[in-house]
């Protein structure tokens, strides 16, 4: 069996296992949190929550754009290794 592969197989059970364990865990935690009234807990927060800090521009959004610039990054290093082959 070539390299590619083996890794493609691999690849493809741990995407699989992964998937499984976060619905297991996600869907068990959405059905309580829908019954048990946390989520008008959550709304109410997300009303009274400050506008200070960053503003509009939060630390969530800030987070999402080092992530996308790591992928983005790791994209460009791997392509210019597969060139230089």
């Amino acid at each position: 069996m070539a390299y590619p592969m083996k890794l493609a197989k691999w690849w493809s059970r741990v995407a699989a296992a992964v998937t499984g364990a976060v619905l297991a865990l996600v869907v068990p935690a959405h059905a309580w949190a829908a019954s048990n009234g946390v989520a008008d807990l959550a709304v109410e927060a997300a009303r009274r929550r400050s506008r200070g800090g960053f503003g509009f521009f939060g630390f969530g959004l800030l987070c999402c754009l080092f992530v996308v610039g790591g992928v983005i990054l790791a994209i460009v290093l791997i392509s210019r290794n597969r060139r230089r082959r």
